[in-house]
């Protein structure tokens, strides 16, 4: 349309900082929001494998909204492992997590507005962190009752790991990767996996935006100081440092375990209908070598 060109914005940091900010909210409203249905209608709407679809969703979503423009990281881990494999800037980090974060917290606000009539007429205005009608799990995610600080930090150490292992495969043209126009769900997919599979613990936050922000909102909004200590348990910065550990670690598991031996693509064959794909450069350089033979 003719008037969105004035709308237009040239700065690439500002466009990516505006798609990560989208993105983020998507995921967020879409996740926190079927987890909110389920408490709120005491699981008539919802249970686990429901909820866990719809995370599915959520960050299928949330990367179409965004990869296009900004790669679709919504996850300050994700873009923190692929700036430490070189495949991220380091500069740009920073306006990242910035961006994740608002637009989580954003959701998180209006996640509130929408269901703040059912969310009074649950609780009755008496906002509990945890028990029969504690409701900041809505937004955040909180540890099992037996679980240990220990045990959910190697929790999300493990699952995000396994998160940044099935990224980096989907996305690995080398290997097979995605089809075209299919890594958001795929994506998606592998968060499937890991709630079905994890989620029992703590939630699987394996994404410290998903986590922070909206605990911070729950904190602001009525629920008190028991949302950063649940239990007298000091829980809230296990599900930051754990997703940084593990998303790293699984990065560089994939690229020792697989991608560190693709084979370059200057030492490729280049034969009509090969079934690798050699980018055109090197194309021509070989070209260009063979012609000085």
């Amino acid at each position: 349309m003719v008037w969105t060109r004035h709308l237009r914005i040239r700065n690439q940091w500002v466009r990516e900082f505006l798609a990560e900010f989208l993105g983020t909210f998507i995921l967020m409203v879409f996740g926190d929001g079927n987890v909110a249905q389920s408490v709120l209608s005491s699981s008539a709407a919802g249970e686990f494998l429901s909820i866990n679809v719809g995370w599915w969703v959520a960050v299928t979503m949330g990367v179409y909204a965004s990869a296009g423009v900004s790669g679709g990281h919504i996850n300050p881990a994700v873009s923190l492992a692929l700036a430490v494999v070189g495949k991220f800037s380091w500069i740009k980090l920073p306006m990242y997590v910035l961006a994740q974060f608002l637009g989580s917290f954003a959701a998180s606000a209006c996640l509130y507005g929408v269901y703040l009539d059912a969310l009074n007429a649950y609780d009755g205005g008496n906002r509990t962190v945890i028990g029969p009608k504690g409701t900041a799990g809505i937004w955040a995610t909180y540890p099992q009752d037996f679980l240990s600080l220990q045990g959910g930090l190697g929790d999300q150490i493990f699952a995000t790991g396994l998160l940044l292992v099935c990224v980096l495969a989907i996305t690995d043209k080398r290997n097979d990767g995605a089809p075209s126009g299919m890594a958001a769900i795929m994506v998606g997919l592998s968060v499937l996996g890991i709630g079905v599979s994890f989620g029992f613990n703590c939630g699987y936050a394996i994404n410290p935006a998903r986590d922070f922000p909206p605990r911070l909102f729950t904190y602001c909004a009525g629920w008190g100081v028991d949302v950063w200590v649940p239990n007298g348990m000091h829980w809230w910065w296990v599900p930051i440092v754990g997703p940084c550990i593990g998303a790293v670690l699984g990065a560089l598991l994939y690229i020792l375990c697989v991608e560190a031996h693709h084979t370059p693509e200057d030492e490729l064959p280049i034969t009509e209908g090969d079934a690798y794909a050699v980018s055109e450069d090197v194309v021509m350089k070989r070209r260009e070598e063979d012609d000085s033979l």
